[in-house]
């Protein structure tokens, strides 16, 4: 083939992946602009009715709303969350698909000796929906009716008083860590197949004590089925007005808060990423919403993608330091 013919074919490839190219750039803008035109999956990877699938619940509505498409709560429990986060990690990014997880996408890792996926590189914050208290709760037969009284008595009987959680690396069971680490104690950990179970057998007496979230503790309380001794935040709670804090109670440095976070697959765009962030954020601003959360037991959080990634950093650095102390393994 001649030279001058090879060059003009060669030119006219190019020329044609050029504008190829060029297209692609034009309808990428295009097709972000027109996000969302179908019903986006929120995957909750719990179980219904805990508190990742009651938060979803409480939002999803008013999000699918600001969005114009439904945005709908799918729960896929299974392997302390893992299950669920590994679906929507290996989703395909174009934002259809999210999952709303708890304080357990930073744990998890520390936890597992090996994961299907990479909390910090597969998964992306597209924003934190709210926080929520825990409270320490003691059954009737317990004499303490403190935080000191009960670090007393555990000090006194080391592995005599037991705390039940909802499973191994549930935030039941890394409040009660938490507790032991900063109030130097041994209590033996039962794990269950659940926040219920566990708060079942607290108010029976088979434990002694659990970590349940506010809104699962209030009416046992309340009911004089269970004795609340403080709550795990930095301040007090509505729901629980008389209950000190950790830091009033005697432990300064004590603070736990469950953080549910609405993540997409990592390689999300940006455009799609800043639209879910701002719809998101409208909605946990509008006043009925931020009152159906504050009558559950949580506090509305909005914030960027950037500020909610950096919070799972930062858990992920605290947790992993704790389970690294107290040798912590998933069952």
């Amino acid at each position: 083939m001649p030279f001058m013919d090879l060059h003009h074919k060669l030119r006219r490839s190019w020329l044609c992946r050029a504008a190829w190219l060029a297209l692609a750039c034009i309808a990428a803008p295009a097709w972000s602009q027109g996000f969302p035109d179908k019903p986006i999956r929120l995957v909750v990877p719990y179980a219904p009715g805990g508190s990742a699938d009651i938060a979803a619940r409480l939002i999803s509505d008013e999000w699918g709303k600001r969005l114009g498409q439904p945005v709908v709560v799918d729960n896929r429990a299974g392997a302390s969350g893992n299950l669920g986060m590994d679906a929507v990690a290996k989703s395909r990014a174009d934002g259809y698909t999210l999952s709303l997880n708890t304080v357990s996408q930073a744990i998890n890792p520390s936890l597992f000796a090996r994961l299907p996926f990479d909390t910090l590189k597969d998964l992306k914050a597209v924003g934190t929906v709210a926080t929520s208290q825990h409270v320490l709760v003691v059954n009737n037969q317990v004499a303490a009716k403190t935080v000191r009284e009960l670090v007393a008595l555990a000090k006194a009987r080391p592995g005599k008083l037991s705390f039940g959680s909802a499973g191994t690396g549930s935030t039941f069971h890394m409040a009660a860590e938490l507790f032991k680490a900063e109030s130097n104690t041994f209590i033996l950990h039962v794990p269950y197949r659940g926040g219920g179970p566990a708060l079942v057998d607290t108010i029976s007496g088979q434990v002694d004590m659990s970590f349940p979230v506010l809104s699962a503790a209030q009416q046992h309380v309340a009911g004089g089925k269970l004795r609340a001794l403080a709550v795990t935040g930095p301040r007090r709670s509505p729901m629980l007005p008389e209950v000190p804090t950790m830091a009033e109670a005697g432990l300064a440095n004590y603070v736990f808060e469950t953080w549910f976070v609405v993540s997409a697959p990592a390689a999300v765009s940006q455009d799609v990423l800043g639209k879910l962030n701002q719809s998101l954020n409208e909605t946990l601003n509008a006043p009925e919403v931020r009152a159906r959360l504050a009558r559950e037991g949580f506090d509305a959080w909005p914030q960027t993608p950037v500020q909610s990634d950096a919070l799972i950093r930062s858990e992920y650095q605290r947790w992993n330091k704790l389970v690294a102390q107290k040798g912590i393994k998933a069952d």
